[in-house]
């Protein structure tokens, strides 16, 4: 039994157990280019849920996982077959009240761990700020690596390019498509240009329509992916996430929290 996992866990531990922070993975189900599976985003968000609590928990970290949320927003996927859809209210309300869930357990910290893009939790977490009694803290985990990206990967967009199909690689091969001389069977993930210039350079946005921006719903060339790639993400990724769960749980919630104090 990993006792930082919930559902591995039973009653006879978590009666007794006093954790500090529950970590909530939020997947998504969709397609994924031609190559790499429907349940990308909850592999990936439960795998590397489970190595950085495990490495927080042998650090002295009282943290618990739960289960991943298998659904994120697809309205701009909505074309495409089977892209699972929950509204970003709906999806609000499912976070709100697993957080009371929480609380009313008295864990009090709660790190959302998102791996879908479509997921947009900021304004969520601006929203439940003063209304329930816990400190909330999100890690879209794609974007904690943005300053060593181009050291590990030579691709800039990715959904199912060279980072998701490197960690696939890594951590769940058996799902990987492959072709008979053994390449990926993907395309290229190239996606179509934008129309204006506003929108090239991001001094406007917007939600961008998946079945018109690419082909096969993948963004980014994931041919240079590797399962090397992948497992140095991980580390990576494990290092930085961990240390901040082990510090979360150490750290009281204090009047100044999370800001240290002015004398320090």
């Amino acid at each position: 039994m990993r006792n930082w996992i919930l559902v591995e866990t039973n009653y006879a531990h978590t009666k007794s157990a006093q954790y500090e922070v529950a970590v909530l993975p939020l997947g998504a189900t969709e397609p994924h280019n031609l190559h790499l599976p429907y349940g990308t985003d909850l592999f990936e968000a439960t795998i590397l849920g489970e190595h950085i609590c495990e490495e927080a928990h042998r650090r002295g970290a009282k943290v618990v996982l739960l289960p991943t949320i298998p659904y994120g927003t697809e309205t701009n996927l909505r074309e495409l077959p089977l892209a699972m859809n929950l509204n970003p209210s709906t999806l609000g309300l499912v976070i709100r009240d697993l957080v009371e869930t929480l609380v009313h357990n008295g864990i009090r910290k709660v790190l959302l761990l998102n791996s879908h893009g479509g997921n947009d939790f900021k304004p969520l977490l601006r929203e439940l700020y003063g209304q329930l009694n816990a400190q909330l803290f999100l890690c879209n985990w794609y974007q904690s690596v943005k300053d060593v990206y181009h050291d590990l990967f030579a691709a800039t967009e990715d959904h199912a390019g060279e980072m998701e199909t490197s960690f696939a690689l890594a951590y769940f091969p058996e799902l990987v498509a492959m072709q008979a001389d053994g390449g990926l069977a993907a395309d290229d993930g190239q996606v179509a240009p934008l129309r204006f210039e506003a929108l090239r350079q991001g001094w406007v946005s917007m939600t961008r329509p998946w079945h018109l921006l690419t082909t096969n719903g993948g963004s980014g060339n994931p041919h240079q992916a590797t399962a090397e790639k992948g497992r140095r993400l991980m580390e990576l990724l494990v290092e930085r996430l961990a240390g901040f769960l082990t510090e979360l749980s150490e750290s009281p919630i204090d009047a100044s929290f999370p800001f240290a104090s002015r004398d320090e």
